[in-house]
């Protein structure tokens, strides 16, 4: 009798074992899929963040343009004025517009490297994510392994107490039966 409560004793332990490993399991999930919402708003805001850059960049750009063409309208009229310091004053403003459109491709070139390096971040952590996923995997497979493993060893000790149990009846019978004879 201590042997059957002594089996459904560990089957209840494994059970309660295997319930705790889904409960896990369900809690790894959410936090698995709380860190890709995360990261899907991180995405959102730094696309968000991007567009507005770029809007600002767009709106500088053209203000420079209304300078430039400001710019342009005055020295015309100068030229108009005076022909002598025209010369002089178209210089400055090339130089100027080229240090204008000079200053536009380095803002460029800062954007895009800004972006490109956010997507390399969040590469990197999607691949830090995908790979914390797939050792999270492989624990949950081992223990699952060893939960079986376990199981199995306490089935084959039960029946081996079971056969022992037939064996001592068997023997008993026997000797009842030479007893009675």
């Amino acid at each position: 009798m201590k042997n059957v409560t002594a089996v459904h004793f560990v089957e209840g332990n494994a059970q309660t074992e295997v319930r705790d490993l889904q409960h896990t399991i369900i809690e790894l999930r959410v936090e698995l899929e709380k860190k890709n919402i995360e990261t899907e708003d991180a995405v959102q805001t730094a696309r968000r963040d991007t567009a507005q850059e770029i809007a600002q960049l767009k709106a500088t750009i053209g203000e420079l343009r209304d300078e430039l063409e400001r710019s342009n309208i005055l020295r015309e009229q100068q030229i108009q004025r005076t022909l002598s310091g025209s010369q002089d004053e178209i210089g400055q403003l090339k130089k100027h517009i080229e240090d204008l459109r000079a200053q536009l491709e380095s803002l460029l070139i800062d954007k895009d490297s800004a972006t490109q390096a956010i997507h390399a971040s969040y590469a990197g952590e999607i691949q830090q994510l995908q790979e914390m996923t797939a050792k999270l995997r492989d624990e949950l497979e081992t223990a699952r392994f060893a939960r079986e493993n376990s199981v199995h060893q306490e089935k084959l000790l039960a029946a081996g107490e079971i056969a022992q149990l037939h064996e001592t009846i068997q023997a008993m019978r026997l000797e009842m039966e030479r007893l009675k004879l």
